[in-house]
């Protein structure tokens, strides 16, 4: 069953400022959780979970500054957590990509390399979204929505 955009402000999954500004794409998004949901039925799981699909849109719009939009998440399981760029603190080895970011901004801006393998976004300014979902352990996935002639 698809949710719709007041559903998942509802539940959490989204603010409202986000489902008004996504209203018009409303329908692509409520076949993209369809497909993602028939992928796990047919025992193809993907990445992140699926309460952490949408999770770039639970910070409040009013507070985002800058959109960051990475390619698709971290194909390790327990690695991707909905927002690019980002992964849990524990997480040993940090992806290569995180790795690179800590560095150009040590290097250009002086900003310290965290103790934690945590998203190098500071917490209300900018929103780190993904444009796909992985499917589990396969990194550039050869079946993703897009690639299915999906949304």
């Amino acid at each position: 069953m698809a949710l719709t955009l007041p559903a998942l402000v509802e539940r959490g999954l989204m603010d409202a400022g986000w489902a008004e500004v996504l209203a018009p794409v409303a329908d692509d998004i409520a076949r993209m959780g369809e497909w993602l949901r028939a992928e796990v039925a047919a025992g193809r799981p993907y990445l992140p979970a699926g309460d952490r699909v949408l999770r770039a849109f639970q910070q409040p719009l009013a507070d985002v500054r800058v959109l960051i939009v990475g390619q698709d998440p971290y194909p390790t399981p327990g690695h991707p957590v909905g927002l690019s760029f980002s992964v849990e603190p524990d997480v040993r080895p940090v992806p290569r990509s995180l790795v690179n970011i800590h560095r150009e901004l040590r290097d250009d801006l002086g900003i310290p390399t965290p103790r934690t393998a945590t998203s190098p976004r500071g917490p209300a300014a900018a929103c780190c979204c993904s444009t796909a979902c992985s499917p589990c352990g396969r990194a550039r996935p050869r079946r993703t929505a897009a690639k299915a002639g999906r949304p």
